[in-house]
């Protein structure tokens, strides 16, 4: 008698892969070696049903050894062997969707959250597209960024609330000034003139509590400060020192105010995008060209976010673009570039996971 048990996450997964995947493999080396550790392995035995326990909502999974059935909304099946150039995608990602799996074999499956993964995609297209302003050596450099934007911080740290549509003009404004350690940033009761984001190193805040200095915190990398005193229109609270040498990013309150906000740019649903494609407007694939090939929608022109400036006054200027990715992070910033440019580009809120939706419903 076979009895059911949950699938073991024991093994790690190792970046050589990981650059079997797609469209994992498009990840820059860093990016691969943190996902690396941040996926999970699983083995699940001969005759169960690996989405039984955990489904596959949500998750890219890939089938990295043994022999898995599947039987589709359709009726129809297929067998996936690991190893075989089918099993570089992931799983039931596009329509018809699995209904039913079985383990023919023991196999082994990874497991990759989308969320994550869609987060990593849009920064490592932003960093490989985004060039230092030519005259100004210690403008933001995408190539030098460090301990700001390790995947935590991009989720969880003050990077995770930039609106995605404004990214790339905000890394072009902000400034990247290097601290000794002991330097004062901010000082109470000074008038706010600047945000700021920690690259690398630490800062401790303080405020004066009956005339004695009071230790409030200490930032590490990804931590932002001084966004208070911009909001309110008011003084600094608090006293912000360099406990270590450090690199900070530095963005002017005026530059603050006009991009730390939802960009105003048109957004369309699943149904209101088909209409306008309906109309004669154009879809616009932003993801790689591995993802695009795999589900893009029909008729769709695809041009990596990393190349949309390349596009610029190469792509056709009359029809109206509908912009698309996985989510809506990459496809908001494509068409927030191409707005800025001239171009009438709407995005399709939350992407192509709108289209699966629309489908199950």
């Amino acid at each position: 008698m076979t009895i059911e048990t949950m699938p073991s996450t024991a093994k790690a997964v190792g970046e050589d892969v990981l650059r079997q995947l797609e469209p994992i493999r498009s990840l820059s080396g860093m990016r691969l070696h943190e996902l690396s550790t941040l996926c999970t392995y699983e083995v699940v035995s001969r005759g169960l049903d690996p989405f039984r326990f955990q489904g596959v909502s949500g998750q890219s999974v890939y089938l990295m050894s043994g022999e898995l059935k599947l039987t589709f909304d359709d009726g129809s099946s297929c067998v996936l062997v690991g190893g075989s150039e089918t099993s570089h995608w992931p799983l039931a990602k596009r329509p018809p969707f699995v209904r039913d799996a079985k383990a023919i074999t023991d196999i082994e499956l990874i497991r990759v959250d989308d969320q994550m993964l869609d987060i990593m995609m849009t920064w490592d297209q932003f960093s490989g597209g985004s060039d230092t302003p030519a005259g100004n050596p210690e403008a933001t450099d995408w190539r030098l960024m460090s301990g700001a934007f390790r995947l935590q911080s991009l989720t969880d740290g003050a990077l995770s609330r930039l609106p995605s549509a404004s990214i790339d003009e905000l890394f072009r404004r902000f400034e990247r000034i290097r601290c000794k350690a002991g330097e004062i940033i901010l000082r109470e009761g000074d008038e706010g003139d600047f945000y700021y984001i920690i690259e690398n190193g630490r800062c401790s805040v303080s405020r004066k509590v009956g005339g004695v200095d009071m230790s409030l915190a200490e930032l590490k990398a990804g931590d932002a400060f001084g966004e208070e005193a911009l909001v309110a229109e008011s003084t600094r609270n608090a006293t912000v020192c360099m406990k270590t040498a450090g690199v900070l990013l530095r963005l002017k309150k005026s530059d603050f105010i006009e991009l730390l906000r939802e960009p105003l740019l048109k957004r369309l649903s699943w149904t209101e995008a088909g209409q306008h494609v309906a109309a004669g407007a154009l879809w616009l694939d932003v993801r790689y060209p591995s993802e695009y090939q795999n589900d893009r929608l029909p008729g769709a022109v695809n041009v990596p976010l990393s190349e949309i400036r390349n596009a610029i006054d190469v792509l056709d200027r009359q029809p109206e673009y509908i912009v698309y990715c996985q989510s809506g992070r990459r496809s908001s910033a494509a068409a927030f570039l191409l707005s800025q440019r001239g171009y009438r580009a709407c995005w399709l809120e939350d992407g192509l996971q709108a289209s699966a939706l629309s489908v199950r419903n």
